[in-house]
């Protein structure tokens, strides 16, 4: 098979949660640890940070990712889903797997998918730990993708867990309360195995302590130990912003942050907590680095798509926040924006807590309700009649190219155009900014 041939195969014979939802979620490690084994166990040939949480995990793996590269290692770096192509789940300093390993690894392995039957995230895994064994890198961060005590990559016992935010997402399959999902966060931290929190919520905190405590995994707080403020009020239109870090007992420290958004505050004392746990093991990551890669991340790993600016009057920004908590803190940054009018292109999907977050919603902006082309994906029609119950009006639009060229169209230089509501949203626009 080609690598088109290849993908298609992988699509259509295994079940994958990005597009048809929980029915392709596995509810063991079975599948993955069977696929491991048959593999030679490559998740223990190499050492790693497993990062978890509701939001903020994509951003924290990307800057540990740049951190380390920065500092002159060879990162594997395993994130989902991807957005334009699926060679960006699996990266080593900041390249994509080569689709000519994608279609060998298939090729091989085709008979033991056959007989394991794993779901698409489990092959994924599989495949993402034995690149990353064999290219022999120094360290991989990973991404959970759902929740953690049964997710694909918890087979691997790392250098550090990091939890980065617990709040509200997928409430069917990791529970109903903070507590509940907390608990499913929780169950990435191993024995003897440090765990740094991100962010300090009352509601959570005993139950990362108990985790902890039965495993004896020391345990910190960052945001106890790191506080982060923002300097100055960046610029509408900023790609960077500056903040001020304060270590108890030490002077600050500035760094311009190469991701923007208020809700970067939260996540960034995990990632300075796991650097100094990985600092007392022997790696070698000298101030420099640190300031490279948490200002150049976006080109060091190549992230996108976490408040991505894509065009100036109008500005036109994406965020692929699409939980209560992640939408809670894109209108935060929108209400920080001098604009004539707002425009939102909004998409989600049928298994969300849609009127939550529609809830929180500008209302004096003008919609565009629109779908991605995903069987996930509610219908637009379906959204702007949610959306009409909440108090916001607009057009619907059959496809997401349609929703942007109209927003664009109607939008004045002084406007701002605002892209997201799902993941799956903002993967459809890069054509469209090129």
């Amino acid at each position: 098979m080609n690598y088109q041939e290849t993908l298609a195969y992988l699509y259509a014979q295994l079940p994958m949660f990005q597009r048809v939802g929980a029915a392709a979620i596995t509810k063991s490690l079975a599948n993955t640890e069977a696929l491991a084994a048959a593999l030679g166990n490559p998740e223990r040939k190499f050492r790693s940070v497993h990062v978890a949480g509701t939001n903020g995990k994509g951003s924290s793996s990307n800057w540990l990712a740049a951190v380390l590269q920065a500092a002159g290692y060879k990162v594997g770096l395993y994130t989902s889903p991807h957005l334009r192509e699926f060679t960006e789940r699996i990266k080593i300093n900041g390249q994509d797997i080569s689709p000519a390993y994608l279609v060998d690894w298939v090729e091989r392995w085709k008979p033991l998918f056959e007989q394991i039957k794993p779901s698409f995230f489990e092959m994924t895994v599989a495949l993402a730990y034995e690149y990353f064994a064999d290219e022999q890198v120094d360290i991989a961060i990973i991404e959970v993708g759902l929740g953690g005590r049964l997710d694909s990559t918890n087979i691997i016992t790392p250098l550090v867990s990091l939890i980065t935010n617990i709040s509200f997402d997928h409430q069917a399959l990791l529970g109903n309360t903070l507590p509940e999902i907390a608990a499913e966060k929780a169950g990435i931290i191993k024995p003897n195995v440090p765990v740094v929190i991100s962010q300090t919520q009352p509601e959570v905190r005993a139950v990362f302590e108990q985790y902890a405590s039965a495993v004896q995994a020391p345990l910190v707080f960052a945001d106890e130990v790191y506080q982060v403020e923002t300097v100055g009020v960046p610029a509408a239109d900023a790609e960077q912003q500056l903040v001020r870090v304060q270590r108890a007992g030490r002077p600050a420290q500035e760094y311009l942050l190469g991701l923007v958004g208020d809700y970067q505050r939260f996540n960034l004392p995990g990632v300075l907590a796991v650097l100094v746990r990985l600092r007392e093991m022997g790696f070698q990551i000298s101030e420099a680095a640190l300031q490279e890669g948490l200002r150049d991340v976006r080109r060091l790993t190549g992230f996108r798509g976490r408040w991505q600016i894509l065009g100036r009057r109008p500005l036109v920004v994406c965020d692929t926040g699409h939980n209560e908590a992640g939408i809670r803190s894109v209108v935060a940054q929108l209400r920080r924006l001098n604009y004539h009018r707002l425009h939102m292109v909004l998409g989600t999907v049928a298994d969300k807590d849609v009127a939550a977050m529609l809830a929180l919603l500008p209302k004096e902006a003008i919609y565009y309700f629109c779908q991605a082309a995903i069987p996930r994906a509610l219908s637009a029609a379906e959204l702007s009649t949610q959306a009409a119950g909440v108090g916001l009006s607009g057009g619907v639009f059959t496809s997401v190219a349609e929703a942007v060229h109209a927003a664009r169209a109607a939008a004045a230089p002084d406007d701002v155009v605002f892209i997201g509501g799902s993941t799956f949203v903002v993967a459809e626009i890069e054509d469209l900014f090129t």
